[in-house]
């Protein structure tokens, strides 16, 4: 078999794509020959920005808006895709939202709603598209969790507890579709984005932040090489396994 990086002809549906991480791997997806469906939910514009730049560059994107945290959402959002394309090659998990808040100031509700956006969206939406996956008989889901899934932090009780679970949630997978669906997850480090913004920090948060071996933040097209790696043929033996690009925070 030939290894390749090259991802054409196959569909890649990325979750969170209008900005950020999520963004920056849609860019690297098409920009390997995939054709990227954009995820998005309220963020038209910017969806229409990613698909704009996609096609600028001489690649195929298309925008779909869908709340990842509602079943009724994502499998319409699954229906969509396979409606226009048949298939669906590559699921990224990407969607999150973080909570900085002391763990006993923490309230139900905001609990629910991260555990929601950022874990029970992976059930969502890997339940949603593996069934085709098994059908065609290959495929590849990502998951994006976080180094702070491994290391936990105060006052992101919710935020760590969801990215643990999505590293477990990914092995689990793995061992009960493979061979015939890979499943992966990448766990970054500290990352410059609208999420993360150095500009509306304090210093000492740039500080913890900004304290690994390669004394920066990451930059989201530094992830985004991770997640086009783990969808190509490279990484065809890869089932399970989480890959952290974090600058040496985290050496495991």
């Amino acid at each position: 078999m030939s290894l390749q990086l090259n991802l054409d002809g196959r569909v890649v549906l990325v979750t969170g794509a209008a900005t950020g991480i999520g963004r920056a791997i849609a860019s690297a997806m098409a920009l390997a020959g995939a054709t990227v469906v954009v995820n998005h939910l309220g963020r038209t514009g910017l969806a229409g920005e990613v698909v704009a730049d996609i096609a600028a560059a001489g690649g195929s994107a298309w925008a779909v808006e869908a709340d990842v945290s509602h079943g009724d959402a994502v499998h319409a959002m699954v229906a969509s895709v396979l409606a226009r394309h048949g298939r669906i090659d590559v699921l990224v998990n990407n969607a999150g939202i973080l909570l900085d808040k002391p763990f006993l100031d923490t309230t139900e509700r905001e609990w629910d709603q991260v555990i929601a956006t950022d874990l029970k969206s992976v059930f969502l939406c890997a339940q949603a598209v593996l069934p085709g996956m098994i059908a065609q008989g290959s495929g590849c889901v990502i998951n994006v969790a976080s180094e702070l899934g491994y290391l936990g932090r105060a006052n992101f009780a919710a935020y760590t507890a969801a990215k643990a679970g999505v590293i477990t949630l990914t092995r689990t997978l793995a061992r009960e579709f493979a061979p015939r669906v890979r499943v992966n997850a990448i766990a970054p480090g500290p990352v410059q984005t609208p999420m993360l913004s150095l500009d509306q920090m304090s210093a000492a948060a740039i500080a913890q932040e900004s304290d690994i071996p390669m004394a920066r933040v990451g930059r989201p097209e530094e992830i985004a090489g991770t997640a086009v790696f783990l969808a190509s043929d490279l990484a065809s033996f890869y089932c399970g396994q989480t890959l952290s690009p974090n600058g040496g925070a985290l050496m495991a």
